[in-house]
């Protein structure tokens, strides 16, 4: 592939033009592909080469200059060659969305074209990172492409949707514009497309870049020291932020709010966090929960980034409606993920490890490295107090009102004394050790340090 280098993009291009949204990705000056068939015609897609944040990276760009970014035959090809030849070199690959989709003049060439292309982006899937970056409107095979990469970055201008407003409205009768539809704000709280959303193109770009550095450079050298204060016992940000070296990325921020999915770094190495979060639905999972952290830790392993994980979470969420969701065939999804993976997979309970949820969270049993816990966190079936309320519910029921809550509590101490608890996972090796908040950092990093490196064989599935 011979590019021609690129040091410069005139200050009157206009914004949409490929070369000068590759010029605003790249670290600097960057080599491109030429963007014309030998008869002169313009394809609507430039290959661009260079480093960013230090990383070889390759990334495609669609023209919105050309028939508004559609993809044609020799677009698609060129695409397909880019992820190839990356994939070959084991480098990142970026692309750049603002397409209306497939070329309507090119018929079933295009059709057959866009399916090649998805092939293309499913064979890098799990051996290099796959970053889409939605700048315009991504219509049909143009919103499944970035669905089919590792992470979606979606600007304010990004729209995705499979049919646009008019054909909504003539099929459905739905009157609906295109950012209601497919903008940033339905796709990055209600239907989880888009994994970071951003005011403007700028912004996307940016994270763009950041994301690249931590997936890219997986070893960034030696770790900053402990900050003071570290592995705070606040609120779940506050523990991430004392477990990490700076502030992580976190992706799906709106969607699932209850689980918490991060990439960050951990002593100078990019690491994946999964936290429940119990300011969102008291920690509990559910079925969207399950299909984000799934995926992010099918994500991880396949790039052979390990995982942190920090648990207070009482069980699944229940209800008739989550029942008729697939709760059951959703949790599966996660505990799948986590029994598959072999990267390094380090536990943290920090408050309650109930039921399903226990292991659903990378419990011993399902392989994870270590875990550990803090002081007064609780691993059980469930509460004691609930399951004194299940086991003795007749005689509870039979004890006058004025002395139940007094019954109750003394019953669920019995419980929890009987079955035991954190001490009881201690002695049968489900928890390794108990350890001071202010000791997490360490022995959290020095367990994913003795583990070594590893990496899924498997690829990235959209769950």
């Amino acid at each position: 592939m011979t590019l021609t280098p690129i040091r410069e993009v005139r200050p009157e291009a206009d914004l949409r033009e490929p070369r000068a949204r590759l010029r605003r990705l790249f670290d600097g000056a960057f080599g491109v592909l030429d963007d014309r068939e030998p008869a002169g015609q313009r394809i609507g897609v430039t290959v661009g080469r260079g480093e960013i944040e230090g990383v070889p990276v390759t990334a495609y760009c669609t023209d919105a200059t050309v028939m508004g970014g559609a993809l044609g035959v020799a677009g698609c090809r060129r695409i397909c060659d880019a992820i190839d030849d990356a994939v070959a070199a084991g480098t990142p690959v970026i692309g750049l969305w603002h397409s209306g989709g497939a070329r309507l003049p090119d018929g079933v060439g295009a059709l057959d074209a866009v399916g090649r292309l998805f092939a293309a982006m499913v064979r890098a899937s799990g051996r290099v990172p796959q970053i889409s970056a939605v700048l315009g409107p991504a219509a049909g095979g143009a919103a499944y492409g970035p669905a089919l990469t590792d992470i979606v970055v979606m600007s304010g201008n990004g729209r995705i949707f499979v049919t646009g407003p008019e054909v909504v409205r003539s099929v459905t009768g739905e009157l609906v514009d295109m950012e209601r539809l497919g903008g940033s704000e339905p796709h990055g709280r209600r239907s989880g497309v888009a994994h970071v959303t951003t005011e403007d193109d700028a912004a996307a770009l940016q994270q763009v870049r950041r994301l690249t550095g931590l997936l890219g450079r997986p070893f960034a050298g030696a770790a900053p020291p402990a900050r003071p204060g570290a592995a705070h016992t606040g609120g779940v940000e506050s523990v991430v932020a004392g477990l990490l070296d700076t502030a992580g990325t976190e992706l799906h921020p709106r969607w699932a709010p209850n689980i918490v999915t991060l990439l960050g770094r951990l002593a100078g190495r990019t690491v994946g966090v999964v936290a429940n979060n119990p300011r969102r639905l008291g920690g509990c999972l559910d079925t969207a929960a399950a299909d984000k952290a799934a995926r992010f830790v099918r994500m991880c392993d396949s790039l052979g980034l390990p995982l942190v994980v920090i648990v207070d979470a009482p069980g699944f969420l229940p209800g008739l409606y989550e029942e008729w969701r697939g709760s059951v065939r959703h949790a599966g999804k996660l505990l799948h993920a986590f029994a598959e993976a072999v990267v390094p997979r380090v536990t943290l309970i920090t408050g309650r490890a109930y039921g399903a949820a226990y292991h659903a969270m990378n419990s011993r049993a399902l392989g994870a490295t270590a875990v550990f816990a803090w002081p007064g966190a609780d691993v059980a079936m469930m509460g004691a107090d609930a399951a004194a309320g299940f086991l003795h519910r007749r005689r509870l029921a039979g004890t006058p009102a004025a002395e139940r809550g007094q019954l109750r509590s003394r019953l669920a101490r019995e419980y929890a004394d009987t079955v035991g608890g954190l001490a009881r996972a201690l002695e049968i090796g489900a928890v390794d050790a108990v350890i001071a908040p202010a000791e997490t950092r360490a022995r959290i990093a020095g367990a994913i340090a003795a583990a070594g490196t590893a990496r899924g064989a498997h690829r990235n599935i959209p769950l």
